[in-house]
């Protein structure tokens, strides 16, 4: 018999980027295990250089996944392209590591990969912990949006803006063409990392995969809300453990979007828009703390707000 004739790829490859995260990665993949006698899996997990017992619980109790340890935390992105060069696979699905499987939704997001030859992206219903739906699906920011969108002001941003952007006219349970679906539980073809490339490295987190869709959009793929398959995520669990630099790596990464698909002058503007926010806040914050209330606090956002003042928020990657 032809060696090469027993060799054969998985039918999905799941990469998984972590960082210091081990119980809710150990939930993750065991809730993967669960489908591997259904589906033929390669998993892929790619640490960022845990300070916790990440690598040594992936390796003790799930033997049959791929870890790929990094010795810095490589960022979301590039994890996310370090796992891609690694895998398999002609369909990969880019996981979170603070995320759920529920049942076949797995065997569900693959199938409709499989017939629609049309779809780039599809993107499953995510839902909270508690089991409510958690709003996964948006249309391309405007630069409006990016002045409103996630900071102060955005209680006052006009209504029909956000509604656009959140696509809340798009019912939770019906199938949908979108722009954009937020990065937790991603699922792509092989076709459509080999035309449009990988993620952008210069992101490290946020906006990476409001890129990725937006040239993968632009490249005549679709990219679809798929509410039939259902993903359990626990937001925000890594970012969680670095205030500051959340704040600064989102802001840098929401620029360098818009410096790359809005030009140069939207990129200023919105720039300098940000930063008088944050002067604002520290503003704000230190006359509470003079004021004596809740001191402590209020003199701890002064000085996060300050480093990222004193950044500049120059567009990740410039």
């Amino acid at each position: 018999m032809n060696p090469k004739s027993e060799i054969r790829n998985p039918t999905l490859s799941i990469i998984i980027v972590s960082w210091n995260v081990a119980d809710l990665l150990r939930a993750c993949l065991q809730s993967i295990d669960a489908n591997r006698g259904v589906l033929d899996l390669e998993v892929i997990v790619v640490d960022s250089a845990s300070a916790d017992n990440t690598v040594a619980m992936v390796s003790a109790e799930f033997p049959w996944v791929r870890l790929l340890v990094q010795s810095e935390n490589v960022g979301f992105p590039r994890g996310n392209n370090i796992g891609m060069t690694a895998a398999t696979a002609d369909a990969i699905l880019l996981l979170n590591p603070d995320t759920e499987i529920v049942d076949a939704a797995l065997s569900d997001m693959l199938a409709y990969l499989n017939a629609n030859p049309d779809v780039g992206i599809v993107g499953p219903q995510l839902l909270n912990p508690d089991g409510s739906h958690q709003s996964s699906r948006r249309r391309f920011p405007t630069t409006a949006t990016g002045l409103f969108e996630s900071t102060w002001l955005q209680p006052l941003a006009p209504r029909p803006l956000l509604n656009r952007f959140y696509a809340t006219d798009l019912p939770d349970d019906a199938i949908n063409d979108v722009d954009w679906v937020t990065g937790a539980c991603m699922l792509t073809r092989r076709a459509v990392i080999e035309q449009v490339g990988e993620m952008d490295p210069a992101y490290f987190m946020y906006s990476e995969e409001l890129d990725w869709c937006k040239r993968i959009k632009d490249a005549g793929w679709r990219v679809v809300y798929l509410p039939t398959a259902a993903v359990v995520h626990h937001i925000g669990k890594s970012s969680e453990q670095a205030v500051t630099a959340r704040h600064i790596n989102f802001n840098r990464a929401k620029l360098r979007y818009f410096r790359k698909h809005h030009g140069y002058w939207t990129y200023i503007f919105l720039r300098v828009a940000i930063l008088k926010q944050y002067l604002f806040q520290i503003c704000i914050e230190g006359g509470k703390a003079l004021l004596g209330h809740k001191r402590e606090l209020r003199k701890q956002r002064v000085r996060s707000y300050w480093r990222v003042l004193k950044t500049g928020l120059p567009a990740a990657g410039y």
